[in-house]
């Protein structure tokens, strides 16, 4: 007899099923509860001394662990094909915990030079007496020529809105692999499109404001972990999930994930020491809300990169309209009106439905003046309309600010 071997579900079912939530067990309900509690009860004091000693995994403060987000947690995980997520109060706290849990001061991290508000990281991650060093280009050449023993992470994005151009996540990750360092992506602007752990990274970022929400409602950060990197196989290189925790007891991150037999040492410590010490929690209503774009995200973002290949199309065929940049994937283009910065401002304000607005990602479409080209590139974010309604209004907007 020939064994059947189950595929792994698709994603459309694990961003309703994924993780082990099926219903609340004192109800029967099969939407993710909203668990509005700080403080839980203990049985007794001896399961209090388990849980605060990490020899019994439980809850014991909302600032580290809450049920509903231990719900939407596990499903993210499910989602990204991770061992463990860690969901906090924003993109901002994910992208600055994700860095901070490894490097310390006196270390140096490798960063893409085109990820969003770069200075503001480096300004950052200098108060901590952290090195932000450059890649010279956004390649594994460019990030190998920056590295030394100091340095304890890569970090970039993988679609930088600067040129909209799929950062090689396969090439660098095995450049990573070989110095042994993790390779950490902010994959924020394409969520089930593009799957950075199938392609090598140790560690994804979400900044939910984009569409991993999509309804611009809530903007949790979201840290999901391989589980894959080898912490002990480079020791030195990695003491804060290695050497003892003095302010934890004197445990080692890579020894309690091995007693609970988790590949999760760096998820672990993150949530144990830096929201313990930075106290960066969400609440558990944004989780719930965040669970609601999560179930219906592989419908929006096949309808986003559907209707922006449309919108696409119909800005090449404009005399008026120079450089095109799409990824072929995802809501997001960028395009140069003819007449420079005063067009691209006229073309903003002649906009009927789709908003001047800085957010991309969202379900509604949202154009704004690109930052990171002051030359009037206009970035658009294509939402869920018809995506007739969006040509037509792209059309009048271009006529309307040629005069």
């Amino acid at each position: 007899m020939t064994a059947t071997i189950k595929a792994p579900p698709y994603s459309a079912t694990l961003a309703l099923h994924g993780g082990t939530f099926r219903s609340d067990p004192a109800s029967g309900a099969v939407a993710v509860p909203i668990y509005q509690s700080t403080s839980y009860q203990f049985r007794d004091t001896a399961e209090a001394e388990r849980l605060f000693a990490l020899r019994q995994v439980g809850y014991t403060y909302t600032r580290t662990s809450n049920p509903t987000r231990d719900i939407v947690e596990r499903r993210l995980a499910a989602l990204e094909g991770g061992a463990g997520a860690l969901i906090v109060a924003s993109g901002v706290s994910a992208r600055l915990y994700a860095l901070l849990n490894l490097a310390q001061a006196g270390d140096n991290i490798v960063l893409s030079r085109d990820i969003a508000g770069a200075d503001v990281l480096a300004e950052q991650l200098t108060r901590f007496r952290i090195e932000p060093r450059w890649a010279a280009s956004p390649d594994a050449e460019g990030f190998l020529r920056a590295t030394d023993g100091n340095t304890r992470v890569y970090f970039a994005e993988t679609l930088p809105l600067r040129d909209l151009v799929l950062f090689p996540i396969r090439d660098v990750a095995r450049a990573a692999d070989r110095a042994g360092i993790p390779l950490i992506i902010d994959n924020s602007a394409l969520p089930i499109l593009v799957r950075p752990i199938e392609s090598g990274a140790a560690i994804v970022i979400y900044r939910t404001a984009g569409p991993l929400v999509g309804h611009s409602t809530v903007s949790p950060g979201v840290l999901i972990d391989a589980g894959t990197f080898a912490w002990t196989d480079h020791a030195g290189r990695f003491p804060a999930l290695t050497a003892p925790d003095d302010s934890y007891h004197g445990e080692i991150w890579t020894e309690v994930a091995a007693r609970f037999k988790v590949p999760l040492a760096y998820l672990m410590r993150a949530r144990m020491r830096l929201l313990r010490d930075f106290g960066d929690t969400v609440s558990p209503f944004d989780v719930f809300m965040l669970a609601q774009g999560v179930e219906t995200l592989p419908l929006r973002m096949r309808t986003h990169t559907e209707n922006a290949f449309r919108a696409a199309e119909i800005l090449k065929k404009r005399t008026d309209v120079g450089t095109i940049c799409y990824p072929g994937v995802g809501s997001l283009l960028s395009f140069l009106p003819t007449g420079g910065i005063s067009r691209a401002r006229r073309f903003l304000d002649a906009l009927e439905m789709i908003r001047p607005s800085g957010e991309p990602g969202s379900i509604r479409s949202a154009a704004s003046l690109s930052a990171e080209s002051p030359d009037g590139t206009i970035l658009l974010s294509i939402g869920l309309e018809h995506p007739e309604d969006v040509g037509s209004d792209l059309k009048q907007a271009l006529d309307r600010s040629a005069a």
